[in-house]
């Protein structure tokens, strides 16, 4: 779906989430419809965004901004907990009463919403909010059918914080290709330079899929590919399966945390800090939790996902979140207003300066400071999507690629796996 720590969709099964939203879609009193109930004439307006997503004095900016410069109109800002959330927007969305106006999603969570007229078509407001500048990857993410429904607001660049220190008292140069990679952390796996119990020469947990998948995407894999309306799982393909053999390689031979839990997954910079691990992935972001003393005494280095060629970068998830307008929001021309006002100059350097984020408009993307700041545009722009599609977000909540790691993880046959796991997807998507 999009960054790690918004798997979002476990609350809801498939029949329940898709079912519910279609209300959206009908002809009830409450329902936004194609052509929507929304676009009335409050001036009181509400923004969802989520927790840690836009800084606080950014919030502050927008609200006082989008009032002044619309006056008579009030904003009120509702931050939202990830944990959940799919179920309270599929029962907010729906009512006429309840509905939020503009809206933050997780980047793959938008083909929900979108596909069942809970969404207001924004195409029209496509070139004034970036145009070609936003990411295209989320702007993919963002239509359907020709038509689109949100942009994107951020990104977080996923990186690989590496040990400098520690490769070089092992003399191991720093990967520049994935096979080069996974030459590195086999070697410092059993160098093991200070002698730590436990110590693994990278962090990789099957219970990670984000960070999987840019080995997948590296290759040329995918989970699916679309041929026409017909959805065929794409993980018994010879690149997918030349990606899954080089993880599990890894999983098996460089790593003693290879089943390692999600909880643990999303505090893996503690064994980072600790020295327990030389290399392991993490958003852009995550800089700011490993230790400054580290930093300070140049133990620290930061690389993207290298590609298949030296000097090459991969193909990493696209994860982050998107922006939209409910079709039943109570004021369409201040919900356009405010969408626009998200993208302004102000808005974009703040959410890269302060945030960390890559911002939804990439030439904002200058404004990123740290020791990240210098590859994360390439990174995003080299970024690939899960499939497209509301089915997608039903197999994500129902935890299938990360089951489907976990069993990599685990020694299983890949391709035995991966022809079990292409036909579970297969139907799945096909569903839709």
């Amino acid at each position: 779906m999009n960054l790690t720590r918004r798997s979002l969709l476990a609350t809801a099964t498939g029949a329940t989430l898709l079912g519910g939203l279609a209300a959206c879609g009908g002809g009830s009193e409450s329902s936004a419809g194609a052509g929507g109930g929304g676009g009335g004439d409050s001036k009181d307006l509400r923004l969802w965004l989520m927790q840690d997503s836009v800084p606080d004095e950014t919030q502050a900016w927008l609200k006082s901004t989008f009032e002044q410069q619309n006056a008579g109109a009030t904003l009120t800002i509702e931050v939202q907990q990830w944990d959940g959330i799919v179920s309270k927007l599929q029962t907010s969305l729906a009512s006429r009463d309840e509905s939020p106006d503009v809206i933050e999603f997780g980047n793959t969570q938008v083909a929900l919403f979108s596909s069942v007229g809970a969404l207001l078509d924004i195409s029209d407001q496509e070139e004034e909010l970036g145009g070609g500048d936003l990411i295209q990857s989320f702007i993919d993410a963002g239509s359907w059918e020709g038509k689109l429904y949100a942009t994107p607001l951020y990104a977080g660049a996923r990186v690989y914080y590496y040990r400098q220190d520690l490769l070089q008292a092992a003399g191991i140069p720093v990967p520049t290709s994935l096979d080069e990679l996974v030459a590195a952390a086999k070697a410092l796996n059993t160098a093991n330079p200070e002698g730590l119990p436990d110590f693994s020469g990278i962090y990789m947990p099957g219970a990670d899929p984000h960070t999987n998948e840019g080995w997948l995407f590296t290759h040329g894999g995918q989970y699916a590919e679309q041929d026409g309306d017909t959805w065929k799982g794409m993980l018994s393909s010879p690149e997918s399966q030349a990606a899954l053999a080089q993880v599990q390689d890894v999983m098996l031979t460089a790593t003693k945390y290879a089943l390692d839990s999600n909880e643990n997954a999303q505090v893996a910079y503690q064994l980072f800090n600790d020295g327990k691990v030389g290399m392991y992935s993490a958003l852009n972001v995550a800089a700011a939790k490993i230790d400054k003393a580290m930093w300070d005494a140049g133990k620290v280095g930061v690389m993207a996902l290298p590609g298949l060629t030296p000097g090459s970068i991969g193909n990493t998830f696209s994860g982050g979140s998107s922006i939209g307008i409910s079709a039943n929001n109570h004021n369409e021309e201040l919900s356009k207003s405010l969408l626009k006002l998200v993208y302004s100059d102000e808005f974009m350097t703040d959410m890269a300066k302060v945030g960390g984020w890559i911002p939804g408009r990439t030439s904002f993307s200058s404004a990123l400071e740290g020791p990240t700041g210098s590859i994360a545009q390439e990174i995003i722009e080299n970024s690939v999507l899960t499939p497209n599609s509301p089915q997608w977000g039903v197999l994500d909540g129902n935890n299938v690629p990360r089951d489907f790691w976990v069993r990599i993880a685990k020694g299983e046959d890949v391709k035995a796996v991966a022809a079990d796991v292409d036909t579970t997807i297969a139907v799945a998507l096909n569903k839709g």
